[in-house]
């Protein structure tokens, strides 16, 4: 390691172009120049004029990128035209254009197949994952197989598809150099099904399989240590809520029970080995139990944590942990400030990291994938405001190429400015919000503000970032100030702010405070005009609009919902049946369900609101906006007045097309724009024209 440190280059990194023939097509009108020079002569410029809302709906361009273990390949999923392909790119011929082999079909129907991950086994081998939605036992479920794509002889096979269950997909281990992998899977043979997985070794070159670890009924999830022997198995039971953690020494061990404890605050308080280190029964995990989640060495015989914490951050939640290449060392740690970041323990991660927070800002360069000896690293570079590119660092000769943009129009343009600011709630409690500022208002004075609370709600949070679903920069570029709120409840602050959330008066009561009071604080600031405000979210921001369109009409401007639980008892019926008694409480933890439920409340003055639903919906049924539009009309709302509809054919829980992500965002953009425009004649600005749009070549 030293050695190899010693070659690193540690100058300014050289920027030149190694964008693909696809990338290069995709390039929008908007000049922007990425030049063979040190990274402070690249010149960014930001699009004249606004972009278009639609171009926030389109698809990453490019996404997930996967170095080979030589460094030679990158297997990456790319789009055109609306439609995902997963392909290759040979790192050795800048410039070459892309080998696709898979188009990923879209969950539109029935028995249409997606590709999920991918990754290499060895260097001649692409394993990647499909998954199909199917019904069953009367519930949209997806089926996960393995496939492999042999670079050589450019054929795509089936992988262990003989006897898989639901879940066929799980892998857990990689041998690169015999070219093999560990599958954990659910049983199917001779019509008999269980939901408990065995585990397989499995020939990626040959396809053939054996059984290495059968099924356990006390285990759903197998846990793998560096040499890929299996040790240790974590189960559950849906109505008590117990976590069962099973362990062994080695191989020729006999699985037993460490820990058998249920977790009633649902903060992940159970330990669960991450990493298997070489000293005797050893293993890194997280724990919560001094309030926020740290590294700790663990005695999975004892189930003691050994000595002081490995790494924590100052009020915050660690993410995870990243195993270095042996799987018996920890190479680094992730977490979440302001915004994602990786803490390196790896001493030639960390000295890249240090060369590209250097170059690009703390934090902007996140490494991806590495080789085999760390000599070539797959980054992405983006600030928060940007999505980005992704790009190749070649540690011994300096070299920093550009393999391509994650988004195919806006590729490196900064466009509204994000940060983090803390504000006070009415009860005292201090609150972290994103806060993304419209780039072409000239001053930040009573401006109109979208507050935008996230899913979840629990153990979810806003961060810094232009992020995957980029609403808050579509709204920002209409002109408005968007906040995200991480209220109580939120993750990644800890237990006890977690359960703060998770009290009976929490749950649509003091987590609809944190909301309104966003407008009370930032008013006072000057930033916002607290009388110009909207709710839009999506899940749990679904209900938490609606709620605030009901509960609080007297703030809210207009609502902007999808995909939200807008009846509760009908929803814990619900989860009831799919998740057990106890896991049926995680959502549900008011006292009072009808109190908090929308639909159940339509009576009296609402906020007008967009209530958008995806038919397709595996996780929130149809049933519930349908519900709340019903009880609307029973309540004497009028349709297009009142309330706007859009049930989406197509839509599914997590917005994955493009035609109904762009949907949604304009029916948005539509709904604010009629009852709480971005401009009003008082304003001292004038909206600008749009600049950029989707057709833009």
């Amino acid at each position: 390691m030293k050695t190899k440190l010693a070659v690193l280059f540690l100058g300014a990194a050289v920027i030149s172009t190694f964008t693909t023939a696809a990338a290069a097509s995709e390039a929008p009108f908007v000049h922007m120049a990425v030049q063979a020079a040190d990274s402070a002569t690249i010149v960014v410029n930001a699009p004249r004029g606004r972009v278009d809302t639609a171009v926030f709906g389109k698809r990453p361009f490019m996404r997930s990128p996967r170095l080979s273990p030589d460094g030679t390949k990158i297997a990456v999923m790319m789009t055109k035209d609306g439609v995902d392909f997963l392909g290759y790119i040979d790192a050795t011929k800048p410039g070459s254009a892309p080998v696709f082999f898979a188009q990923a079909e879209e969950f539109r129907e029935a028995g249409d197949r997606t590709i999920g991950s991918w990754r290499f086994v060895g260097n001649r081998t692409i394993v990647f994952t499909v998954a199909s939605r199917e019904i069953l036992g009367g519930r949209r479920s997806d089926v996960l197989r393995l496939v492999t794509y042999d670079l050589e002889s450019k054929k795509i096979s089936p992988l262990a598809w003989d006897g898989a269950g639901g879940s066929g997909a799980g892998i857990l281990f990689i041998d690169d150099e015999k070219e093999t992998i560990l599958v954990s899977r659910d049983v199917l043979k001779e019509m008999n099904y269980s939901g408990n997985p065995e585990v397989i070794e499995v020939d990626v070159r040959s396809g053939k399989f054996k059984t290495v670890m059968r099924p356990n009924v006390e285990v759903r999830s197998w846990l793998v240590d560096g040499k890929g022997v299996i040790r240790a198995g974590v189960g559950s039971d849906s109505d008590s809520g117990k976590q069962r953690l099973m362990y062994r020494s080695d191989a020729s061990g006999i699985m037993k029970t460490i820990s058998n404890e249920a977790d009633a605050t649902f903060t992940g308080t159970q330990i669960v080995p991450d990493i298997f280190l070489d000293e005797p029964d050893m293993a890194y995990a997280t724990s919560n139990k001094d309030g926020f989640r740290k590294v700790y060495k663990v005695d999975l015989k004892t189930m003691q944590i050994v000595g002081e914490p490995v790494f924590g951050v100052k009020g915050y939640d660690i993410d995870g942990v990243i195993a270095n290449e042996t799987g018996n060392a920890l190479a680094g740690v992730s977490y979440t400030s302001t915004k994602q970041r990786t803490r390196w323990f790896d001493p030639r991660l960390a000295e890249v990291q240090k060369l590209m927070d250097e170059d690009f800002g703390r934090g902007n360069a996140q490494i991806l994938s590495t080789n085999d000896g760390d000599t070539k690293i797959l980054m992405r570079i983006a600030k928060v405001n940007a999505p980005g590119g992704y790009y190749l660092f070649d540690t011994e000769t300096g070299n920093l190429n550009l393999v391509g943009w994650a988004h195919p129009v806006i590729k490196d343009f900064e466009l509204n400015p994000t940060n983090s600011v803390r504000y006070k709630a009415s009860d005292g409690m201090e609150i972290e919000a994103v806060v993304t500022y419209p780039r072409n208002r000239p001053t930040r004075r009573n401006l109109p503000v979208i507050v935008m609370p996230h899913g979840g709600p629990y153990g979810v949070r806003d961060q810094e970032e232009f992020g995957f679903f980029p609403w808050h920069q579509a709204m920002a570029e209409l002109g408005y100030v968007v906040i995200q709120p991480n209220y109580r409840g939120s993750g990644g602050y800890g237990k006890e702010f977690v359960k703060e959330g998770r009290k009976p008066n929490g749950y649509g009561l003091r987590m609809q405070d944190d909301l309104n009071d966003v407008l009370t604080w930032f008013g006072q600031t000057g930033l916002i005009d607290p009388k110009r405000a909207c709710l839009m979210g999506w899940s749990y921001g679904g209900y938490a609009t609606a709620r605030g369109a009901q509960r609080d009409p007297d703030k809210w401007k207009c609502a902007i919902a999808g995909a939200g639980v807008y009846d509760f008892p009908m929803m814990k019926a619900y989860d009831t049946r799919a998740f057990g008694d106890f896991g049926a409480n995680f959502q549900a933890t008011a006292d009072d369900l009808t109190g908090i439920s929308s639909a159940r409340n339509t009576d009296g003055p609402w906020s007008p609101i967009l209530i958008v639903a995806g038919l397709r919906d595996a996780r929130i049924p149809i049933e519930q906006s349908r519900t709340l539009v019903s009880r609307l009309k029973s309540s004497g709302k009028k349709e297009g007045t009142d309330f706007r509809y859009v049930e989406q054919p197509k839509g599914t829980h997590n917005l994955p097309y493009e035609d109904v992500h762009i949907e949604w965002l304009k029916e948005a953009e539509a709904w604010a724009e009629r009852f709480n425009p971005a401009y009003i004649a008082t304003d001292p600005d004038k909206a600008p024209p749009i600049g950029v749009t989707l057709a833009a070549k």
